[in-house]
């Protein structure tokens, strides 16, 4: 179901000049590929953001928000929704399936991208310290992760036959991710394979090719699909009982064993300060593509223990947060 948030009142205007009404509040378009009931911590960072850079929604800025719900096929029409507001900067997050068309169709705008690839090689960017167009952003490039948490696994599970790497082949990390863990894998002699999954329906299948090829470990990748279905996902490894490493934190507060990424939360944090900047005056050209400086690794020691596993007291060390 889409929800929208409208809210107005007087405040400064906006010196972007895509506002027809000067007099109006600026319109700060909000797209993700996910939800508000998964992401309201992550909508708060983002004001967070806003508020450092003295801007705070209803007062001298109107946030509006599209949601695609997982629904990843949604996001053109959302954005054209957004479009039609005439926003003076529009943040885009969670929408990497689609990130190419997406930054054509919003190119006569200032965008904030919160994007888990590569800004150059997406097409964003002529380079991350200056973009030179409409677009900037924060960005995780997670594919250079991806051999973290399949050391992780490793160390965690010790040597394993098969792990498993669950994808969505629509998102554009994916390529990129895909090579980085194959060669990954390679060099220490694991045998991974690839499952696909680009729909919630997909999990069940996904997880039964799983358990035909008897991987033994499980690697979630960065997805607004996953992220939406973190607690089937979650549900499906318990009663598959595998061992699974995750992107974000949300999966182990949700029972899931253990996730290492990048601070979700920060990127969006920061990709708020942004658009602050942007309705200040900054051009997104000359505003660097910001890299991330904190990641965290979480274990979930009560899943642990429900799968049999003794967690090595190094990891319990290198970990961020132990959730008992």
């Amino acid at each position: 179901m889409q929800r929208r948030q409208f809210l107005a009142s007087f405040g400064a205007a906006s010196a972007w000049p895509f506002l027809a009404n000067a007099q109006q509040l600026p319109v700060v378009g909000f797209l993700s590929g996910r939800s508000v009931a998964s992401d309201a911590h992550l909508v708060q960072a983002f004001r967070d953001g806003l508020s450092e850079a003295t801007y705070a929604d209803g007062r001298n800025v109107t946030i509006e928000f599209r949601w695609a719900e997982g629904n990843l096929q949604r996001l053109d029409a959302l954005a054209a929704e957004l479009v039609a507001r005439k926003p003076a900067v529009i943040f885009a997050g969670a929408v990497d399936a689609r990130i190419r068309a997406l930054n054509k169709q919003l190119s006569a705008f200032p965008v904030v991208f919160a994007t888990g690839g590569d800004p150059v090689s997406l097409g964003l960017a002529a380079s991350l310290a200056r973009p030179g167009g409409h677009a900037t952003g924060a960005t995780v490039i997670s594919a250079t992760l991806w051999p973290k948490r399949l050391e992780l696994l490793r160390d965690l599970i010790g040597q394993t036959g098969v792990v498993a790497v669950l994808v969505n082949p629509n998102n554009a990390t994916t390529d990129p991710a895909t090579k980085s863990i194959e060669a990954a894998a390679k060099n220490v002699g694991q045998r991974i394979i690839l499952v696909n999954a680009t729909a919630e329906k997909d999990f069940e299948a996904a997880f039964a090719k799983i358990a035909d090829e008897r991987a033994n470990g499980l690697i979630v990748a960065d997805d607004a699909i996953f992220q939406n279905g973190r607690e089937k996902l979650v549900d499906l490894a318990r009663r598959q009982a595998i061992p699974a490493i995750y992107g974000r934190r949300e999966f182990p507060s949700s029972d899931g064993l253990m996730s290492y990424g990048a601070s979700t939360p920060d990127q969006y944090r920061q990709s708020g300060l942004y658009v602050g900047r942007i309705l200040a005056g900054a051009k997104p050209g000359e505003l660097p593509f910001l890299q991330p400086t904190k990641f965290e690794t979480v274990i979930n020691l009560k899943t642990a223990k429900a799968l049999g596993i003794t967690v090595p007291k190094i990891l319990l060390t290198f970990a961020d947060e132990v959730i008992e």
